[in-house]
C-alpha cells in the first residue's frame, strides 16, 4: 500500500505493475520456486501467492481508475469553467482475448497445486518435435502435409543457435516438445504444465486454425498411475468450469504414452444428463491423455521402468469456446474489437 499510495502518474503505475506483477518480478520468481517445496508447503503457498496477486491487481486497477478521472477532473478545472451538468465520458480500456484470460485462470489453478510453468521455443528442431516423443520416423505427423517444416536455408541460420540443434526444424506442432525439453534438464519428481502456441497445415473453419495454443499438464514420479490422471483432471475441470466435473476414459493411440486414451467431460451445460450440446450422451469430448511411453522417458535420460507419469492436454480456443459459448475459432484471431471487448 506505502507504494501504491506514492504513485503520482500513469507511468508511476506502470513501473509499479511491471515491478511487482510483470514476468521478471520477484512475485514471479517466487511462483517459479515452488519446485523446491514440499507438497504442503507448495499448495499453502501457491494458494497464498494467488491470492497477494489478485490483491495486487486490484489495487493497481483501482488506482488507475483513480487517476484516470483526476486527470480528467483537472483537464476541467483548467478550463474557464465548469458545466457539472455534462455527462461524463466514458473511459476506454483495454480488453484481454479470452484466449489469455483462459490461460492465466489455468496458469492460477495449477500454481495453486504446486505446479510449475515451462516455456519453450516456436521454432522446435526435429528431435524435441518428434524423436524425443517416440513419434516413428514414417508418422503422418512429420509429413508437410501437417507440419510447417522450416527451408533448408533458414534451417541452417536458426541452428546456429545451441538450442535448436538437432536435426531439421519446424514450427512447433505440440506443446509435448516443451515437456520433452522439462524432463531434459529436471529430475523427477515433478509436477508441471506447459501453455504455448503450436502450428499445423490446418483447413481452417469454424473448429480448426493453423495456428493455436495448447496446454499440457505432466506428472512424473516412481508411484503415478491413472487414478492420479483422473483425479487431477476432475480437479482441474470442475474448479475452471465451477461445477462438479466427472470424467471418462476411453482407449486410443498416441506414440508418446502408453496406455493412451481420449478423455471426456461431463456435460457442462446438462451436468451429464443429455442435452443438444453433448448430442444427448451426457459427456464432451476433449483431448488425449495417457501414461508416459517409457521411451520418451528414456530419451530424457531417465533409466527404463524407474519412473511412471502421466501427461494430458487439450486446446485453450477448446476451453475458451466451451466456457464463454463462443461458436467460431477464427474469432479469437479476427482482431475485430467488437468480440475482444465483450470480455
Amino acid at each position: 500500500m506505502d507504494a501504491i499510495n506514492k504513485v503520482q502518474s500513469k507511468d508511476d503505475l506502470f513501473r509499479l505493475e511491471k515491478k511487482f506483477l510483470g514476468r521478471k518480478s520477484e512475485f514471479i520468481n517466487i511462483l517459479k520456486n515452488l519446485k523446491d517445496l514440499d507438497i504442503d508447503e507448495k499448495r499453502r503457498i501457491g494458494e497464498l501467492a494467488n491470492q497477494v496477486k489478485n490483491e495486487m491487481a486490484g489495487y493497481i486497477a483501482k488506482e488507475r481508475k483513480y487517476l484516470g478521472v483526476k486527470t480528467e477532473k483537472k483537464a476541467q478545472e483548467n478550463k474557464q469553467g465548469i458545466d457539472v451538468t455534462l455527462p461524463g465520458k466514458e473511459q476506454n480500456v483495454g480488453h484481454l482475448n479470452p484466449i489469455s484470460i483462459v490461460r492465466r485462470e489455468i496458469e492460477d489453478i495449477f500454481t495453486a497445486m504446486g505446479y510449475e510453468i515451462a516455456d519453450g521455443p516456436e521454432v522446435e528442431n526435429e528431435f524435441y518435435n518428434f524423436d524425443s516423443l517416440n513419434i516413428p520416423k514414417d508418422h503422418p505427423s512429420r509429413d508437410m502435409q501437417d507440419t510447417f517444416w522450416l527451408s533448408q536455408k533458414v534451417s541452417e541460420e536458426r541452428s546456429k543457435n545451441k538450442e535448436l540443434s538437432g536435426g531439421k526444424l519446424s514450427m512447433r506442432s505440440q506443446t509435448s516438445a516443451i515437456q520433452a525439453r522439462y524432463m531434459q534438464k529436471h529430475k523427477p519428481p515433478f509436477k508441471v504444465i506447459a501453455p504455448g502456441k503450436c502450428f499445423r497445415r490446418e483447413a481452417t473453419d469454424m473448429t480448426h486454425d493453423h495456428t493455436f495454443y495448447q496446454f499440457e499438464a505432466l506428472v512424473v514420479g516412481e508411484k503415478i498411475t491413472v487414478a492420479n490422471l483422473k483425479f487431477v483432471a476432475e480437479a482441474f475441470f470442475s474448479q475452471f468450469f465451477n461445477q462438479d466435473i466427472k470424467i471418462r476414459l476411453r482407449p486410443s493411440y498416441f506414440p508418446f504414452v502408453e496406455p493412451g486414451f481420449e478423455y471426456d467431460i461431463s456435460c457442462t451445460m446438462c451436468g451429464g444428463k443429455g442435452c443438444s450440446a453433448c448430442k444427448g450422451n451426457g459427456w464432451l469430448e476433449l483431448g488425449g491423455a495417457g501414461m508416459v511411453n517409457q521411451n520418451v522417458f528414456v530419451a530424457a535420460g531417465y533409466p527404463r521402468h524407474k519412473y511412471t507419469g502421466f501427461a494430458w492436454g487439450i486446446g485453450l480456443e477448446r476451453l475458451a469456446m466451451m466456457k464463454y459459448k463462443i461458436d467460431d475459432i477464427r474469432l479469437f484471431n479476427s482482431g475485430d474489437l467488437r468480440f475482444v471487448r465483450q470480455f
